[in-house]
């Protein structure tokens, strides 16, 4: 196993907040762009993809990408279920994310459809007012979390980083 670079990943998604990185299409036009934004932050922090036909995690091109890569129920599937290469995690509470952590929103209260991922703690506040976060799709960076109006939430802590295949 290896460790998940936390700060790169903060890093990653600080500097990428209000643009887009050209290595990657910008899917803000065709159904939003924030889980894309996360995953390449996921990316940078932990260095490695999971190249698994369609239950892996990666981008190649445009055309060349898992599900998970773009779409938020399969990046929390993955990331949840990962025994591979590639980041994995595991759903904890509000309270527990760290920096570098991702964190998935419901608006309407039946499925999830925002991704977001840890730039920030305020360690003097619990809950929602606790955490930064940064995105696409909605376009934010440090943007505390208690400004959402949301049903649902997810958070998944990454435990670490499955080592690739050789």
């Amino acid at each position: 196993m290896l460790e998940y670079n936390r700060s790169q990943a903060v890093l990653y998604a600080l500097f990428w907040a209000f643009s887009r990185n050209p290595v990657y299409y910008d899917f803000s036009d065709i159904g939003g762009d924030c889980t894309n934004f996360v995953s390449q932050s996921l990316y940078a922090g932990s260095g490695v993809m999971n190249f698994t036909p369609t239950f892996g995690w990666y981008f190649i091109s445009t055309n060349d990408r898992s599900p998970s890569w773009t779409g938020v129920e399969f990046l929390y599937n993955f990331l949840t279920t990962n025994e591979g290469p590639g980041p994995f995690g595991e759903e904890v509470d509000l309270n527990d994310v760290q920096l570098g952590d991702v964190i998935q929103l419901s608006f309407d209260g039946e499925s999830y459809t925002h991704t977001m991922i840890v730039t920030g703690i305020r360690p003097r506040y619990r809950g929602a007012r606790r955490i930064l976060i940064s995105a696409h799709s909605y376009d934010a960076r440090n943007r505390p979390l208690s400004t959402y109006d949301y049903e649902l939430i997810r958070t998944v802590h990454i435990l670490g980083v499955g080592e690739p295949e050789s």
